[in-house]
């Protein structure tokens, strides 16, 4: 796998300061995409071991309150293979930061339905997955007032409220953030 980018101080893709990965490869190539040059999966850099320390050490710091994985497409099935141990270790190493990802993939017709029956893969990362912003950009439906999304048919979705449910919980964005 490669990525495009490591944002290291991110205060636009979640809550409070995050470290986030952007990862390349994107076969949903979206009209009006914010990141087309991250669909060719050979775009950027070799996404390496030394690439997961760096992430692991920019995650350190009390004031990172989590990880966000972008891309191009994170659950593009060679991007789980590749970022799955990352969001292992992560938990491991920071059980209070929460991880965020996003994907242009429905949460239950794409990736519960038919992508975690494939690969197993699907449904580790989703289980390390604290919120996950679904569904593709839709140029139309472009809003700049949305939180932490860029259309309105994108849902930002509690992950393991939604798999222990066996239904989709969105995520309360009314928190106060101001702790962070």
């Amino acid at each position: 796998m490669n990525y495009a980018t490591i944002k290291k101080y991110d205060i636009a893709n979640g809550p409070g300061v995050r470290v986030s990965l952007f990862v390349s490869g994107c076969t949903h190539h979206c009209p009006g995409c914010f990141n087309p040059e991250t669909w060719d999966f050979n775009y950027g850099k070799p996404f390496t071991d030394e690439v997961i320390r760096e992430i692991l050490e920019a995650m350190e710091p009390s004031y990172i309150h989590g990880f966000s994985l972008l891309g191009g497409e994170p659950f593009e099935h060679v991007n789980q293979i590749a970022v799955l141990p990352l969001l292992k270790e992560i938990k491991k190493r920071y059980p209070e930061k929460d991880i965020w990802c996003y994907t242009g993939y429905d949460f239950e017709k794409d990736l519960l339905n038919d992508m975690a029956q494939q690969w197993s893969e699907t449904y580790d990362m989703l289980s390390c997955i604290d919120i996950l912003v679904d569904g593709e950009f839709e140029q139309d439906k472009k809003n700049l007032s949305l939180r932490f999304r860029g259309s309105s048919n994108q849902r930002i979705i509690d992950v393991p409220q939604s798999l222990h449910e066996h239904s989709v919980i969105l995520w309360d964005d009314t928190k106060d953030f101001s702790v962070y």
